[in-house]
């Protein structure tokens, strides 16, 4: 029998190494960013369920539910993070402003929110900001367009 396999090594005659090479590069350059997905995934999903760990759906229903629509968008945006970090890496600053407004919106949304969703809050807030500018800056680092 003859020997058909190719060599997977031997691509020197091929015409599209190079924009093969370049494609490459680009796809796990774009890895940098998805670094920190884990925890913004965390993130969204404690903003999503914290008015049940706190017990404030009752008297605070238009919170519950913004928390909860808030901590599905980071999750996703976590998700995109993973599955295309190159593409996602444009919507760093989204996320900081998600973060800003967490922390503001006890006070815009809520009525008479007490200190534990205040914190519970501004704690998820400032890690969603911290989270954004981390990815801003290791995408900026890397020399994407943010």
């Amino acid at each position: 029998m003859a020997d058909v396999s190719h060599s997977r090594s031997d691509l020197s005659g091929h015409p599209d190494v190079p924009e093969m090479r370049e494609r490459y590069a680009r796809m796990l350059g774009g890895r940098d960013v998805a670094r920190l997905d884990g925890p913004m995934f965390l993130v969204g999903l404690f903003c999503a369920l914290s008015p049940w760990i706190l017990h404030f759906t009752g008297n605070q229903p238009a919170l519950a539910a913004h928390n909860l629509i808030m901590g599905a968008a980071i999750v996703v945006m976590a998700v995109g993070f993973t599955l295309n970090p190159g593409r996602m890496s444009l919507l760093t600053r989204a996320l900081c402003a998600m973060g800003v407004w967490l922390i503001i919106a006890p006070w815009i949304v809520g009525t008479n929110p007490d200190a534990g969703i205040i914190w519970t809050n501004a704690v998820a807030g400032g890690i969603t900001c911290l989270l954004g500018l981390l990815c801003a800056a290791v995408a900026m680092r890397s020399g994407r367009k943010v």
